[in-house]
């Protein structure tokens, strides 16, 4: 999104048990405001903050998706319709990504404990293997596919071995020679530290800073997205050279909560889903999708999700932003309301 969209902002207010909306239009830069959370039940609808009823600047792309039965399908942006099966079964629904022509579709199929990722074109035929491992997310550039490399966690494939840290890590693959950059976890996490699986992969637009996110090591804490620069990188995790932290900040309980996935934007913001609380027994009572400068400061609140649902598969293409809260696919332009498009999914992108 560009600073002049963003600079006619302003934050709404929520109000009361109503939810009531208030938006308001101004000509100059509008500073982020304080965000209220409310807490909604899981039989409503998500509370989406919209800044502006001016009609959309661009046609909405064509969306890929990874259905419930996992199928790699195209959806028709108008109303979210199967329009194309481009993979009938086998596909793993944790990512999916399109080069940016919109030519070739990444993604991996599982087969016991194994994953492999594929490519296949956005027009059908039959998929190309490309390497082992899962999250594929392809640069803008189309030179480098990066993808995460780590064990499945469960019954029956877990590694019989004491220490799995070494087998977590984050590979980039140069698209035309194959050569491969790894990327491992830190000394002091080989060394006993608690191990932190990828769980989204997001390039930038400049084809070498990555947004990493992680998942919860223990009792629902631990997640964390981190910004990596692959040209000097030489971990995947944890402040060092090359690698930067992205802070919560904000309400609720910022020590508390946490980022669950991120993605960088075009303009070098990062949209996130912002959940809180971390701890045990896991029991979230908000859900805030933002968009956050590096810094973890609030720009702009796109929506209030679902507390009780995972809000995933976070993607960006021009001036759209899409999400899944559960299995529904939410779209949004510019950063207003968003609204549902598609159902029974567990990834998607933007084509």
């Amino acid at each position: 999104m560009s600073a002049a969209v963003r600079s006619a902002f302003r934050l709404a207010l929520v109000l009361g048990p109503a939810l009531a909306l208030l938006a308001a239009c101004s000509s100059g830069t509008a500073s982020p405001q304080p965000t209220v959370t409310v807490t909604q039940p899981a039989s409503t609808a998500p509370v989406v903050v919209s800044s502006s009823s001016a009609p959309p600047t661009s046609a909405r792309p064509p969306v890929v998706a990874v259905t419930t039965a996992g199928a790699l399908v195209k959806l028709d942006p108008a109303n979210g319709a199967i329009i194309a099966t481009l993979v009938p079964s086998g596909v793993v629904g944790d990512e999916v990504s399109v080069s940016q022509d919109g030519s070739t579709v990444y993604f991996a199929q599982r087969s016991g404990c194994k994953s492999e990722i594929e490519s296949v074109s956005s027009g059908g035929g039959n998929p190309t293997s490309i390497a082992p491992g899962t999250l594929p997310a392809i640069s803008p550039d189309g030179s480098k596919l990066a993808f995460a490399d780590q064990p499945l966690l469960q019954p029956g494939c877990v590694p019989n071995q004491p220490n799995l840290t070494g087998d977590y890590k984050l590979v980039i693959r140069a698209m035309s020679t194959g050569t491969e950059q790894v990327l491992p976890l830190p000394p002091q996490v080989k060394r006993g530290g608690l191990f932190s699986p990828i769980s989204h992969l997001s390039w930038g637009s400049d084809s070498v800073n990555l947004a990493v996110s992680t998942l919860a090591v223990q009792d629902n804490e631990g997640w964390g997205l981190y910004l990596v620069n692959t040209s000097v990188a030489h971990y995947y995790v944890l402040p060092g050279p090359g690698v930067t932290a992205v802070p919560v900040t904000g309400s609720p309980d910022a020590q508390r909560s946490y980022i669950r996935e991120g993605i960088m934007l075009p303009d070098g913001n990062l949209f996130i889903s912002r959940a809180c609380c971390a701890g045990f027994p896991v029991h979230n009572t908000s859900r805030l999708m933002w968009e956050v400068t590096p810094a973890g400061t609030l720009v702009h609140q796109v929506a209030i999700g679902y507390p009780n649902l995972e809000h995933v598969s976070l993607a960006a293409s021009g001036d759209w932003l899409l999400y899944l809260a559960g299995h529904d696919l939410y779209v949004s332009q510019d950063g207003n309301t968003p609204s549902k498009l598609a159902t029974g999914l567990v990834a998607a992108s933007w084509m």
